[in-house]
Parts: C-alpha cells; sequence; structure tokens
C-alpha cells in the first residue's frame, strides 16, 4: 500500500519535484541519470507507467486516492503520496491542479538512433523546435498518425516538459524518440533514409508526390517556429517538400504542418 502523506508544509524539500525546481533542473539533461520528469493526469501517468518509467512520489487530492487515481496507486505500491484537498493544493502551489493529480517519476534512459530506428519506415526529425506545446502536438500527431519514431536536435526543446508531456497526452511515452548526433543527415543517410525537408521553396515537391510514397525509408524534416529550417540542413536533404496553400496563406504552424505531412506521407506509404 502507497504510504499518504497530508501536505502541512509545502517547503519540504521532497515537494520541491512540484513547485520549485525550474524544467531544466528537472529534466536535468546534462545529467540524465539523475534528471526526473513530472507526468500531469491519470491517463498520462498510466502511459508512462506501462512504458517502464518509475515513479518517484504522487501529488494529488484527497479525493483522489480512493476514485481515480487508486489504480494507479495499486500498481505503485510503496510509492509516497502527498496529498491535500483542492482549495489548500492550489493555494500552496500557486496554480490550479487541473487533473487533480501528478506524478513525478525518473527520466528513462533514452535509446540510441539504431535502436529507435530499427524497422522504422517513416520518422520525423525536428530540428530546433523549442516549443513544448509544439513537441506536445508533433509525437500526438506521429502517434495517431503512423509515424515509427521521433528524432531531435540537442538544441530543441525536451519531450519531458511538463507542457510537453501534457499536450502529447502521454505519447512521448509511446513513440519512440531520442536525440541525434550532431551531423545526423550522415547518420540518417546510413540507416538508410532518404530525407524529405518541409520549407517554403518555389521548386518544392507537392507533399502528394508519388516519390515520397515511394521511399523505402524516409524522414521527414521539420525546423524551428519562425525561422524554419536551415538552409545548410535544405541543402543536405534529398527532397525539399511543400504543403500546397490557398487564400494567401503562406505556411503553417509546425505542429499542424506536422500533422498533414505525417497524415499524407503515412497513407501514401500503405
Amino acid at each position: 500500500m502507497s504510504t499518504i502523506l497530508e501536505i502541512t508544509d509545502f517547503s519540504a524539500p521532497e515537494l520541491d519535484v512540484y513547485a520549485r525546481l525550474t524544467e531544466n533542473q528537472l529534466v536535468n539533461r546534462a545529467d540524465p541519470e539523475h534528471g526526473m520528469f513530472v507526468a500531469e493526469s491519470p491517463l498520462v501517468i498510466q502511459r508512462a507507467l506501462d512504458a517502464g518509467c518509475v515513479p518517484v512520489s504522487f501529488l494529488m487530492e484527497y479525493k483522489h486516492i480512493t476514485g481515480k487515481g487508486s489504480a494507479l496507486l495499486e500498481r505503485c505500491k510503496g510509492v509516497p503520496v502527498y496529498a491535500a484537498e483542492l482549495e489548500v493544493l492550489t493555494q500552496l502551489m500557486g496554480f490550479h491542479l487541473t487533473r487533480g493529480m501528478l506524478c513525478a517519476m525518473y527520466r528513462p534512459k533514452l535509446p540510441t538512433v539504431q535502436t529507435v530506428c530499427a524497422g522504422a519506415r517513416r520518422v520525423a526529425v525536428l530540428e530546433n523546435v523549442m516549443n513544448p506545446t509544439n513537441i506536445g502536438a508533433i509525437f500526438r500527431s506521429a502517434a495517431a498518425l503512423g509515424m515509427d519514431a521521433v528524432l531531435l536536435t540537442s538544441a530543441g526543446s525536451d519531450p519531458l516538459y511538463r507542457r510537453a508531456v501534457r499536450v502529447s497526452m502521454g505519447t512521448v511515452f509511446q513513440v519512440p524518440w531520442t536525440y541525434l548526433d550532431e551531423d545526423w543527415q550522415v547518420q540518417l543517410r546510413e540507416l538508410g533514409f532518404q530525407t524529405a525537408a518541409l520549407a517554403l521553396r518555389e521548386d518544392s515537391l507537392s507533399i502528394a508526390d508519388p516519390r515520397l510514397g515511394q521511399a523505402e525509408r524516409l524522414a521527414v524534416v521539420l525546423g524551428t517556429e519562425g525561422d524554419g529550417l536551415a538552409s545548410d540542413t535544405i541543402a543536405r536533404c534529398d527532397y525539399t517538400v511543400r504543403i500546397p496553400m490557398s487564400h494567401g496563406v503562406d505556411s503553417l504552424n509546425v505542429a499542424a504542418a506536422s500533422a498533414v505531412a505525417f497524415y499524407q506521407l503515412g497513407l501514401m506509404s500503405r
């Protein structure tokens, strides 16, 4: 059975993970063996547990101990549960706990690119995508629309930031992902992938071009918000791809563009 601990002093150091550590301090990418993340909502926590993530503690409303959190606590016997009424949690934390439940977990060990790409035919590459909301939305689209993996450059945002995890609905624990090496285009080419850069160029192929569907292994490359992909990245890709637009709109948000690309490229590869 889990140990239920009533919150009486929110300055207790064991609650730092929920209230005082910054996202960068928490995920600790420089020392991932000591990194953690926070999963929010029963669904997200369940998906993290299903993926093998190890819980450190829970923070929740009292009512969820015997309510929607009971099945999760049954899976996590011995893990401390910090609890209070919603009004107390809101007052102590300074924000409303919308889903009524948080779980701090240890950061899982990242797999290698080779492991993530083993057997994959369609992968997404995110070059310096910075907004955690976009990261989460891209992962959700990747899971829903048949992408086999997501690969990220190290300068981008972390998929284990709380907002990214929440927006993804926990799909960051379902879609394999890892960080790429600096010379990632050579790395993908050695693994047999062709690369397709989404970019606003007049000479780009349409996203529906049949050559993309015929590629045995294809990596869809998406760039950072605002500036898009770097010029040298585009130059080194096998294809430059554009989503046709109308009504004078020149582009989509990177998360919206990813959904269109994943759907079309997944459809053509079936």
